[in-house]
């Protein structure tokens, strides 16, 4: 793993979302909980693995859900504990930043918390990143046995040079994507 910029110690961290992977990498790279679609609870060994980490869980098709977890992630912000965020609300093949949903930056916002950009990539031998990604409908067994039989395998983080507190989960959203997009264009103009 490559790490570049700050490490947030506290805060709402919200970062592209790639796969599966990417949870393995940030939870390397800092401390934090993470917020996960529900349907991940039930994966076998993951779920378990996510339960007893204190990920919070989200039912992306109930605004009841978004409540309570935004009730949740503003008892751990209050508790100074990092909050990763993948506002997109799905992983994509890595071609570009999808627009940041601005529903679950509230809390952070409402408690005018330090809000970080993060921005995460893959790199392998002989692969480009969109086959190194988990999107769409594909297969996790098999996505994961390739990606073990991969070589050369790297994940780039970076890390916005500051943290800002916003003052409106719109802007702030627009805000985050622009500059997760800027460092995504960085880490590819590095390859």
């Amino acid at each position: 793993m490559e790490c570049r910029g700050p490490r947030p110690g506290r805060g709402l961290v919200c970062s592209n979302h790639l796969g599966y992977l990417d949870i393995a990498v940030y939870a390397a790279a800092i401390p934090c909980v993470f917020v996960s679609k529900r349907e991940v609870r039930s994966w076998p060994g993951i779920g378990i693995l996510a339960h007893a980490a204190g990920t919070i869980f989200l039912d992306r098709q109930s605004r009841a859900s978004a409540d309570t977890v935004a009730q949740e992630m503003t008892e751990r912000l209050r508790d100074d504990v990092p909050v990763m965020l993948f506002p997109e609300g799905t992983s994509t093949d890595g071609s570009a930043v999808l627009r940041f949903h601005p529903t679950l930056i509230e809390p952070a916002v409402e408690m005018q918390q330090e809000i970080a950009a993060a921005a995460i990539a893959y790199r392998a031998d002989g692969a480009g990143e969109r086959e190194l990604c988990w999107y769409g409908d594909a297969s996790f067994l098999p996505h994961l046995l390739r990606l073990l039989g991969r070589t050369g395998m790297v994940a780039e983080v970076e890390f916005y040079p500051e943290a800002n507190v916003y003052s409106e989960r719109k802007a702030a959203a627009l805000d985050l994507q622009e500059k997760v997009q800027a460092m995504r264009n960085r880490i590819r103009r590095r390859e």
